[in-house]
Order: structure tokens, then sequence, then C-alpha cells
């Protein structure tokens, strides 16, 4: 019997243009987790980011003839998560509503680098929860830099495409998102420590 052959992303999405439903499948399969996990960062509850990346994947079935391969199809699919993410956001500033961040799937324990510390002290280790409700607290336009840059590991030229901002303005919003970052996790991290 012969190997299951490895489409790439393109090869994917032009299949499925063409009508064969197993490629929409497989993207779906290649996709779901990384979306919703970068959903997640945005609204600060699973249930909503599940929510919002089956709506990603429905808008993904319809417009399925709008992608065109002068880009990568990571671009597109991380592009329509994103508005998507970002009308869930202005739909509750308009319903004045405050959302608590949610505690991650598990308890995760991360270590923060902390660039040019000028003392011995570096920041230490932080459970997923910590670092949710830093992430959450940072304006929306540094917050989905960061997302797409430190937690997808995209490239700064896909961010560029997905956010439609020059390079060099990608560059400083993510520089001035990890600094914001730093600095709120530096705060929590004093916080932690009890007198002995």
């Amino acid at each position: 019997m012969p190997d299951k052959v490895q489409y790439s992303d393109k090869e994917l999405i032009l299949r499925f243009q063409q009508g064969d439903e197993l490629a929409y499948v497989e993207l779906v399969n290649r996709y779901r987790d990384r979306l919703i996990n970068f959903v997640f960062r945005f609204v600060g509850s699973f249930e909503e980011a599940e929510d919002i990346v089956q709506d990603t994947f429905v808008k993904l079935y319809q417009k399925k003839d709008y992608y065109r391969p002068i880009s990568a199809f990571s671009t597109w699919i991380f592009t329509i998560a994103s508005n998507l993410a970002k009308t869930e956001l202005r739909k509750r500033k308009r319903r004045k509503v405050s959302y608590l961040s949610q505690i991650g799937m598990e308890e995760k324990d991360f270590d923060i680098p902390v660039e040019d510390t000028t003392d011995e002290e570096t920041v230490g280790e932080y459970t997923e929860s910590q670092i949710q409700d830093a992430i959450q607290s940072l304006q929306l336009h540094f917050r989905t830099a960061l997302i797409l840059r430190d937690i997808e590991e995209l490239s700064y030229e896909e961010i560029s495409k997905i956010l439609d901002v020059p390079l060099g303005t990608i560059k400083s919003r993510i520089n001035r998102a990890r600094l914001q970052l730093q600095e709120k996790l530096k705060h929590v991290h004093k916080d932690r420590r009890t007198p002995i």
C-alpha cells in the first residue's frame, strides 16, 4: 500500500477550490489547534475561541475561491481569524462587558526572558494565567502583533500582511509589546514575593 501523500497548504486549498472536500478536512485538522490557541489569546475564553475558529472555518468553506496563491495560506486563514476575533472584541466594548481571563487548559510554567537587565534578578517562572492576564492587558494592536510573533511564531513579513501594516511598524509594535509584557510580569513577580 503506498504512503499517504503529504500535500502543502497551497496544494490543499487549490484541491479544495476544485471540489475536494477531504482537502478542506485536512486544512481544518492542520490549523484548528493553532487557531484556537491564537484566538484564545485575544478573547481569554476557550469556549469563545472555539466558536470564533468554527466561524473561521465556515468562512474558509464559503469563501474558498477568494484565496489566491500569491500569499501563504497560513497568512490568509490567520487574517480571517484575527478579523473575527477583533469583531468579537468590538462587540464586547459596545456591550460594555468586562470578561475575566480564564486559566489555560493546563497550568504550565513559562520562562519570560528579560533582556538588558542591570540587576542580578531575572523574571522567573509564571503560570499560564499570569501570562494570559498580562497579554490581555496590552492594547489590542500590541497584543495582536505579539501573539502572532511570539506565540504563533509567524514571520514579521507574514504578520505585516495579516495586519496590513508596514514591516517597520510591526517590528516596533512587537518590541514595545515585549517590553510592556516584561514590565507587567516584573510587577507580578515582585507581588508574589513574601518576606521571610
